[in-house]
């Protein structure tokens, strides 16, 4: 079985948490995007756990972890991470980690190039994390990139990383900032790589070797379908691919097709950073909701902007994913309203539409609400469909009936056991 688990929205949707919950199924679990600007935060007996690069599984006994060519990754921060699971008690070895030598390195000149972009972009910045992502996907495909089994290779590293800091330099001077050092950066990629190298191997033989050995294997996306930066809200998106049909081509085994694609979303809408967010609520109906949810950035810790269950950007979403089935997460955060809003249609230019638009129109975009009744009880006991109360069972039935897809899996709480199966 080879199965996605994507985000339907904006992101942040509780992937790591159904990562963590399903892969108990599954001998490999591989990121195949991204890099460490997003948080998957998982909690179970093992502990709270904030995870950026790292996949979800590597907290899961008995299961691989991939890291797949289509990441990014500061190798610096990915030392951290893992020193961060081992301080904790979780094992971190190549038996259980693997990282792709086709993904690439996101250097420290790429988190300067990030920061002096959003400065220069000031009131119209597009919301980065800082942290180097558009720059260093920017360099991928200019080919001025490393990538990590150019560690395997120091003979030619530091000419490599000469040719390319000359070039770098043209932009950093452009912006008034400081030059990158060619030995300064040797000296960083000389720190960590020897952490890094026992991990990097040819991740495609490993995992083309497994899916002819029947193993089932789970990809782990970061953020969402409105994030993605072909089909997202341009250009307030990611610089990566986030759908799941990217899946086999990130993970680095581009000719297999998947099974089953399980599209995550929340029981209302949050969103990190700049861009349109039509659903949003503002004033204390904001404040209160993102108080129940504990709603802030896993990898910023910015307050989200929060707002009703957006139908119309749902729909759109699971479409887009090819979603399957819905996993939906943080019912039990709803528990306090005694009326849930919905955003069910937008209204653009005075018309009313159910069709999720992009560009300008986007921008344009008022929401349109209902109101459904609420449950008012606590539903973080509640294990089988049968023990939740008839109006969260409705409120489920109205979301898989809006969006076109089953929902199978509702958490109400964030412990690895707060779930129910609906069917």
């Amino acid at each position: 079985m080879l199965t996605a688990i994507v985000g339907i929205n904006w992101g942040d949707e509780g992937k790591g948490r159904m990562v963590d919950l399903l892969s108990e199924g599954y001998d490999i679990i591989c990121r195949y995007q991204g890099g460490n600007n997003a948080g998957h935060t998982v909690i179970n007996q093992k502990g709270r756990f904030i995870l950026n690069l790292l996949p979800s599984g590597i907290l899961r006994d008995g299961v691989v972890n991939v890291m797949g060519c289509g990441m990014v990754i500061d190798i610096e921060h990915l030392c951290g991470e893992i020193k961060m699971l081992t301080d904790k008690g979780v094992t971190v070895s190549p038996d259980n980690l693997k990282i792709s030598d086709k993904a690439f390195i996101c250097m420290p000149y790429h988190k300067t190039q990030d920061i002096l972009e959003e400065d220069r972009l000031a009131d119209k910045k597009y919301g980065s994390t800082r942290r180097g992502i558009a720059p260093i996907y920017g360099d991928k495909y200019m080919k001025k990139g490393l990538r990590m089994g150019d560690l395997k290779n120091p003979d030619t590293l530091e000419s490599k990383l000469g040719d390319i800091i000359q070039w770098k330099n043209i932009t950093l001077k452009g912006y008034g900032g400081r030059e990158a050092d060619s030995q300064e950066l040797m000296g960083w990629l000389d720190r960590y790589s020897p952490q890094i190298l026992p991990y990097i191997t040819d991740t495609s033989e490993y995992l083309s070797n497994s899916v002819k050995g029947g193993d089932d294997i789970l990809f782990e996306a970061q953020l969402g379908a409105l994030r993605d930066i072909d089909y997202g809200i341009y250009p307030y998106t990611t610089s990566s691919q986030t759908l799941a049909a990217y899946a086999p081509v990130g993970a680095g085994i581009p000719g297999v097709k998947l099974d089953r694609v399980v599209g995550v979303m929340k029981s209302y809408s949050s969103c990190v950073g700049e861009g349109p967010f039509t659903a949003e609520l503002f004033g204390q109906d904001a404040d209160a909701l993102r108080e129940s949810g504990g709603e802030y950035g896993a990898a910023t810790g910015r307050p989200r902007r929060v707002g009703a269950f957006d139908v119309v950007a749902s729909r759109y979403g699971a479409e887009t994913q090819g979603a399957d089935e819905i996993a939906l997460t943080k019912l039990d955060v709803l528990s306090y309203l005694d009326k849930i809003p919905v955003c069910v249609a937008y209204e653009i230019d005075g018309e009313r539409t159910v069709q999720f638009p992009s560009g300008d129109r986007l921008l344009r975009a008022r929401p349109i609400f209902e109101y459904l009744d609420g449950f008012k009880t606590d539903l973080t006991k509640c294990r089988r469909r049968e023990d939740l109360p008839d109006s969260a069972v409705r409120y489920i039935e109205y979301i898989e009936k809006s969006v076109g897809c089953p929902v199978k899996y509702v958490s109400v709480g964030a412990e690895r056991e707060e779930f129910l199966t609906m069917r």
